[in-house]
């Protein structure tokens, strides 16, 4: 499998914290997102983008992505983790997936089995270096769902191990209930999926309300306007109050996650300046200064 500096995709520093991970990951998820980006191979950058999130913003992912990163692998250098990588330092609990994270096929082989072992207290599946059949039982993995999945609820293919499963999703489905799939587990026993939510380019998570960040020009939030808001039941009208300043909260009620009550959704303005492209922008833009000078010192 090949290498990827995902601390490169984000454009990032490594020592970077959560908050600027996060905030790198909205900025290029919204370049390059398919329904807004013309740029030739938006759609390639925008998965890599959400690969490399997905991977930082899980302590665990992100501390056993470091100590990899450490042997001094390069962006597509072929690589394997050493047969010992991963003991005595990240430990841990089922669902970190190491061939999800890190884009495998799961044919690499080699050194597979003690890394698994080592890193998640458990072996292999067969055919990572595993031998003899393994006696039947419940086997408990995480899956990431997509937040449209969770608020339409029914049939969703979910990658696992290589494999991919048709898993139906309950309605409102909340981080940390399980799935159970008889007879799909090691040996024909159970698996037990534990539910997490995949990270989302627009949206983010507060228990049932979804949080969502809205540009608005800075006419919009002085004057006043109606605005289109996407939610995840579709677009909706919001309208914006004259005289609004950046970090506002508007609600969306019940545009949230479903449940009882369901959630809202809640609408953060974030005002940001257009580039001046003409004179006669650059113009206007002269004559706002003028205009609000002195502002800033007005009590």
């Amino acid at each position: 499998m090949q290498f990827k500096d995902y601390y490169q995709v984000l454009g990032v520093e490594p020592t970077a914290g959560d908050a600027e991970i996060k905030t790198a990951y909205r900025r290029l998820a919204r370049k390059y997102h398919p329904d807004v980006s013309k740029e030739a191979g938006a759609e390639e950058k925008f998965k890599g983008v959400n690969e490399a999130y997905e991977a930082l913003r899980d302590p665990q992912k992100r501390q056993a992505y470091d100590q990899l990163r450490a042997q001094g692998y390069r962006p597509g250098e072929e690589f394997r983790p050493p047969p010992d990588f991963g003991r005595g330092g990240v430990g841990g609990g089922p669902g970190f997936d190491f061939e999800e994270v890190f884009g495998s096929d799961g044919a690499a082989g080699g050194g597979f089995s003690d890394f698994f072992e080592g890193l998640f207290g458990r072996r292999a599946h067969p055919g990572a270096g595993a031998r003899g059949p393994r006696p039947p039982g419940d086997t408990r993995a995480k899956v990431s769902v997509p937040l449209q999945a969770v608020y339409d609820g029914g049939s969703v293919r979910l990658g696992l191990n290589g494999k991919q499963l048709d898993v139906r999703v309950p309605k409102g489905v909340r981080p940390g209930q399980v799935i159970r799939l008889a007879g799909q587990g090691d040996g024909g026993g159970n698996l037990l999926l534990e539910i997490e939510y995949a990270a989302h380019p627009q949206f983010e998570v507060d228990g049932r309300n979804i949080i969502y960040v809205l540009p608005v020009a800075p006419w919009q939030a002085a004057l006043g306007a109606t605005v289109s808001v996407q939610t995840l039941g579709g677009p909706v009208e919001l309208k914006i109050p004259a005289d609004s300043e950046a970090g506002r909260k508007l609600r969306l009620r019940g545009r949230g996650l479903p449940g009882t009550p369901a959630g809202d959704q809640i609408v953060e303005l974030e005002v940001t300046a257009p580039r001046a492209v003409n004179e006669r922008q650059r113009t206007i833009y002269r004559m706002l200064a003028n205009a609000f000078e002195g502002n800033e010192n007005d009590g």
